[in-house]
């Protein structure tokens, strides 16, 4: 079942990649914008902050002692870059033995606002996919780990720098 997911993972990123949209702005998505994404929780990114694809909540960089660290996707991209690594490694040594040990997280993909409704969903997925297999490969329990996506449902981009920190994926403690 592991492989057959991670195959289908691998070829959802493949195909997001090769049919990668367009570099012309689409209509922002008509749903609601609401937070129940957890964003409220994570504090607002920064332009100095543009180098890797995480965005972790206060409460948990609080409670784990991990430095600031807000990080963004590339357009039409769902990898996770090295400078991801160091964040995602203190996030799963957190969860795995430190004070959130056996605590939940959920890992929360989002776009901007460019692109269709349906594909910027599964691309947040994607992105949340990601980093979920990334904390799972660090001993995280599959269990205890949530990924969803809000797409660009809560985008607030309008340019390429507010699109930029609209790419990302938020890690938020889980119920």
């Amino acid at each position: 079942m592991n492989t057959l997911r991670s195959a289908l993972n691998v070829c959802c990123t493949m195909l997001l990649l090769a049919c990668g949209g367009a570099n012309t702005p689409a209509a922002k998505s008509a749903a609601p914008s609401t937070n129940a994404g957890g964003a409220s929780a994570v504090s607002a990114p920064t332009s100095s902050q543009a180098a890797s694809n995480v965005t972790i909540s206060d409460e948990i960089r609080t409670k784990c002692g991990i430095p600031d660290e807000d990080a963004y996707f590339a357009f039409d991209s769902a990898h996770l870059t090295s400078s991801d690594r160091t964040p995602l490694d203190l996030v799963a040594k957190c969860f795995t033995s430190g004070p959130l040990k056996g605590r939940a997280v959920k890992l929360v993909g989002r776009a901007d606002p460019r692109g269709e409704t349906d594909y910027n969903m599964t691309l947040g997925q994607s992105r949340a996919d990601a980093v979920r297999g990334y904390l799972d490969a660090r001993g995280m329990d599959k269990g205890k780990t949530l990924s969803t996506s809000r797409g660009a449902m809560d985008a607030t981009g309008s340019d390429e720098s507010g699109w930029q920190r609209d790419r990302r994926v938020d890690v938020v403690l889980g119920d």
